[in-house]
């Protein structure tokens, strides 16, 4: 029970990763309140959870929706301690050259300007509680090139960027900020960037267990939702701005079919050379 009796709030979290996690946080003793514009999806899963948990719809990119979320949390379970910024799209996947300005704009409203209103909000409440957690949901994409599309990524490097500046501000109130940057994750959302069809997690399965440099181990929403817990926690209590990268070593250079350092070499020294 890591998080017994403490609130929280999970935006996008109907399906995949936020799904995952509101059952984590309800397994550790947390209520959740589930935020998404999948109505029926979420209502369904609030119900499933149990009276720990309730939904309100919320889009992300409307203030009066995450302003509401916020408060809804507080006046059903009294207070507020765990926010997780989780709601996103995939976006234009357009070459640069191609993207027109309203998908770029309307893309980061998403997943930057949706996770700036998330903290903005959660930040007012907690400042009166001198204490909180809030949890961004980046990406692998946000913190290196070349593993995501334009848009998305320019959201996600802000996304990196927005944590780590908040959180050397709300600290001095007690709020730590973190975020977590999963890698190809089994999801609707990535079903929805490989395969097209957001249903399709058998297939997209496969996809991401080939891309895994970890041995027939695709990346899941458990994944993320169990570091999600430790940021949540106590247990993460001096664990602050952090970006905490999930992605089965993809960000290191790893990859599934050229593993570094994978033949053994006799050790040689250069002849007439001596010490490094």
């Amino acid at each position: 029970m890591r998080l017994d009796g403490k609130v929280s709030v999970i935006t996008g979290a109907a399906s995949g990763i936020g799904e995952a996690t509101a059952h984590r946080f309800i397994e550790e003793g947390a209520s959740v309140v589930i935020g998404d514009i999948q109505d029926e999806r979420g209502a369904k899963l609030a119900e499933n959870l149990g009276s720990n948990a309730c939904y309100q719809h919320c889009d992300v990119t409307s203030e009066k929706d995450v302003e509401s979320l916020m408060a809804y949390a507080v006046k059903e379970f009294g207070t507020l301690d765990i926010v997780m910024n989780n709601a996103g799209i995939v976006g234009n996947r357009g070459p640069i050259a191609t993207i027109p300005s309203e998908e770029f704009k309307a893309t980061l409203d998403i997943l930057l300007f949706g996770t700036f209103l998330g903290i903005k909000y959660a930040a007012i409440h907690m400042k009166q509680n001198q204490s909180g957690a809030i949890i961004n949901i980046a990406s692998t994409a946000g913190v290196t090139g070349g593993l995501g599309p334009h848009v998305y990524a320019a959201a996600k490097h802000g996304v990196v960027g927005l944590t780590k500046n908040v959180a050397a501000e709300l600290c001095r109130s007690g709020i730590r900020v973190n975020c977590i940057a999963p890698g190809s994750t089994v999801t609707p959302l990535v079903a929805a960037a490989y395969m097209d069809d957001h249903n399709d997690l058998e297939q997209v399965t496969e996809v991401v267990r080939a891309k895994s440099p970890i041995l027939n181990r695709p990346g899941l929403p458990i994944d993320v939702a169990n570091a999600a817990v430790y940021l949540a926690s106590d247990e993460s209590g001096n664990t602050n701005g952090h970006c905490l990268v999930v992605d089965g070593g993809v960000t290191t250079g790893s990859t599934p079919n050229d593993p570094p350092h994978s033949e053994p070499m006799p050790f040689q020294r250069e002849a007439g050379r001596s010490g490094l």
